[in-house]
């Protein structure tokens, strides 16, 4: 079986905001479990209930009801968060400081050596690219390298678990390559990593297994293979020197169809009928160059779900909503 080092269930937390007090459901029911050594991507869009969870989990605010456990211990207590990194969203640290200093920082607080820090703090650096930079002071760094930063001071207590809450957001495409060539190399340690984000093909490029927020519910959970149809959505084929009679007859049997160099693209909604096309265009003396099957995409599951939560929530049948 595997060995679950992060459990909720029922997890809810309830705001009451303005002088009304209006009752705001963020987190609902939350039954979520991550298993040692995996990275786990916790999905959805902004004010899904993502950072929310995560600061229940980190022991920044209390849940209104349900229970959670890190490491077999209730969030919170001592025990658990001995074993624990963390990086908050959009993190602030004082720029006077160097990398160097803020991991000196951070490691005293967690109660470690002078010798220690003096081993462990060149390692990080390099393991977050910042080898060269540990004397520069933050203040000069880019939101890539104060992200790295972070993800180094997260990791100075040396924990088996690491939670970051959106750690690419923001980012361009070389500070998101980076950081999610750090994740790898966590993984490769033997550390479990727990992220949220946003940013779908970051989720889907680096993560062993997902958890899909929508509404403040946890609408999908699993590994991607498991989760992503294995139907084809669609079936591009592109066919040369097409005889006139068969050309005219796909074109209107074709999902699309656009004149490709010296013949034709032709895209099916269906696996069946483009095995069709493929046999009769083959028989017909045109010449195949590609058949592309495009599977269902995290981005399509994505966009399935927040259709079908979207239409639940506006039915009223989230007592999230009441």
């Amino acid at each position: 079986m595997p060995d679950e080092i992060l459990v909720t269930r029922g997890l809810t937390k309830v705001f009451h905001l303005g002088l009304r007090r209006r009752r705001v459901v963020a987190v609902q029911g939350l039954d979520l479990s991550v298993e040692r050594g995996e990275i786990y991507g916790f999905l959805g869009p902004n004010g899904a209930g993502k950072s929310t969870t995560i600061k229940m989990l980190m022991g920044l605010i209390t849940p209104t009801s349900g229970e959670a456990s890190i490491f077999g211990q209730p969030i919170g207590a001592t025990r658990a968060r001995a074993h624990l990194g963390f990086l908050p969203e959009n993190p602030y640290f004082h720029d006077f400081l160097t990398p160097e200093q803020l991991l000196a920082f951070a490691g005293r607080l967690g109660g470690l050596s002078s010798s220690t820090l003096a081993e462990r703090i060149p390692r990080l650096l390099d393991l977050v690219g910042l080898g060269k930079a540990r004397k520069m002071p933050l203040r000069r760094f880019s939101k890539g390298m104060v992200q790295r930063a972070g993800i180094a001071q997260a990791l100075v207590g040396d924990p088996a678990l690491v939670v970051l809450d959106e750690p690419m957001s923001g980012l361009d495409p070389i500070g998101r390559k980076d950081v999610r060539e750090v994740i790898f190399r966590l993984k490769e340690e033997g550390k479990t990593v727990f992220f949220s984000s946003h940013i779908l093909p970051d989720v889907e490029a680096i993560c062993d297994r997902v958890g899909l927020m929508l509404h403040g519910r946890l609408r999908e959970q699993g590994r991607l293979d498991e989760l992503l149809t294995a139907r084809a959505r669609a079936v591009d084929v592109i066919a040369e020197a097409i005889p006139a009679s068969l050309a005219a007859s796909f074109r209107e049997r074709a999902m699309r169809s656009l004149p490709k160099g010296n013949g034709w693209a032709l895209t099916f909604s269906e696996e069946a009928e483009a095995d069709e096309a493929v046999r009769a265009l083959v028989l017909g003396g045109a010449r195949i160059v590609s058949v592309a099957r495009h599977r269902e995409t995290l981005e399509d599951l994505f966009m399935r779900k927040a259709d079908e939560a979207g239409a639940a929530h506006a039915r009223g049948e989230e007592s999230a909503s009441a």
